[in-house]
């Protein structure tokens, strides 16, 4: 049996090491694009701090992993793939037949349409060589602009601040991380920040970059504001790469519509990771979840089911968990609640804390909260678990903080304590 891997992010690495246990005798490749050895993208910000050389962000050990499992890795360009004749086609004018196949492609950063972006000191944070892109220019003391305050530019947001740089963030939304948290949650994390010397731009965009002498930009805002920089990010969103895909039998929409097996319309070809539209275990619905755990769940799903052991995925749960300069927040779920369902909340500004709950009858379906870090696992056991709370939903309406007694009392009453 031969299976071929498009990717090698964390879904693909997976995928080849559960193919591996599961088929000891089959050919297994791993085809990915870039010059590196398989790493994280989530490291990279760990990297950007100097908690860990470029080797750290390496998913396994290049030189000896991969041969100790017989998994060959080919650091090539997929063309196009023939779903007829089962073969891929890379860009070095050679094809491999596959009887399985995954797409692992993952995704890439979108960039907006602003006049500048082709500059050298504009770059995204996505890839190795944009973190040494980043720490060339990113000195103590300099001035660098962060266009994009969502879940991924808060991470950055991080690594930038810790590098000692003077940042500015810009945000078109009207709050920070608005995918994440309401008006009330990102409104605390904004002035968390602007306290810790960050100037945060919330409903306001870039209209322009544009070059200055040194070696720095301007950067033009809509509000009227002129920002000089040594260094522009942009965070502004990633999208799946489906457009190897184009003219194949593979159905797409945000990315690549697979069933619970992972598979696609095509019955020998699977996906996984950011660029697979699979189940969401809030709504039953496909969606894509670019967050690395899912990435992991799907590779392992999808190979058991390329290498004939079945198994399937119960749909993933969107959660976020962030650590933006020392404060905590988190969303789970249906964190913006649902028609017709109760919520409850607590909200302190004085202390940077807040605790949203959504319910849909007596279950909890959604949860956020901003400087409550003990409750954390227990929001997220309580909306996996579809625990009926029954009079314990009461008394969280009346006290959200009181969610781990709830969680401790009903799953005593399941036997599950």
């Amino acid at each position: 049996m031969q299976h071929i891997i498009i990717g090698a992010g964390p879904a693909g690495v997976i995928a080849a090491e559960t193919l591996r246990k599961a088929d000891p005798d089959a050919e297994i490749t791993i085809i990915g694009d870039e010059p590196e050895p398989a790493y994280s993208r989530m490291a990279i910000p760990y990297y950007l701090i100097d908690n860990v050389e470029e080797s750290g962000t390496y998913l396994r050990d290049p030189e000896n992993h991969f041969k100790a499992q017989n998994i060959e890795v080919v650091q090539q360009r997929v063309d196009s793939i023939d779903t007829q004749g089962k073969s891929v086609s890379l860009a070095d004018g050679n094809s491999r037949a596959y009887d399985k196949l995954l797409i692992a492609t993952g995704s890439h950063p979108v960039s907006p349409p602003i006049p500048g972006l082709e500059l050298p000191q504009v770059h995204s944070c996505w890839t190795l060589e944009d973190a040494r892109n980043i720490i060339r220019l990113a000195q103590p003391g300099s001035n660098a602009v962060l266009i994009g305050a969502g879940f991924i530019g808060c991470i950055i947001l991080e690594a930038l601040v810790k590098r000692g740089v003077n940042l500015a963030v810009v945000e078109t939304g009207n709050r920070m991380v608005p995918r994440m948290l309401d008006e009330k949650a990102g409104g605390l994390l904004e002035q968390w920040c602007k306290n810790q010397g960050i100037d945060v731009h919330t409903s306001c965009s870039v209209d322009a970059i544009t070059a200055l002498a040194d070696d720095q930009v301007e950067v033009s805002l809509s509000d009227g504001s002129k920002l000089s920089a040594a260094l522009v990010i942009t965070a502004t969103g990633v999208r799946a790469n489906i457009d190897l895909l184009a003219g194949t039998d593979i159905e797409t929409d945000q990315g690549v519509l697979v069933n619970r097996a992972m598979q696609t319309s095509n019955a020998d070809i699977y996906a996984a990771g950011d660029v697979a539209q699979g189940v969401d275990f809030s709504t039953g619905n496909q969606e894509v979840q670019a967050i690395q755990p899912t990435a992991t769940d799907h590779g392992r799903i999808a190979a058991l089911n390329m290498a004939g052991a079945g198994d399937e995925h119960h749909g993933t749960l969107n959660m976020n968990v962030l650590d933006t300069v020392g404060l905590i927040s988190c969303s789970f779920g249906l964190w913006m609640g649902v028609d017709g369902g109760e919520s409850s909340e607590l909200y302190n500004p004085d202390e940077f804390q807040y605790i949203n709950l959504q319910f849909d009858g007596d279950h909890l379906v959604g949860a956020s909260s901003v400087g409550k870090t003990q409750h954390v696992g227990v929001l997220r056991g309580l909306i996996e678990s579809k625990i009926h709370l029954g009079e314990w939903k009461d008394r969280l309406l009346q006290d959200p903080t009181a969610i781990m007694e709830a969680y401790i009392a009903c799953t005593q009453e399941l036997g599950y304590a």
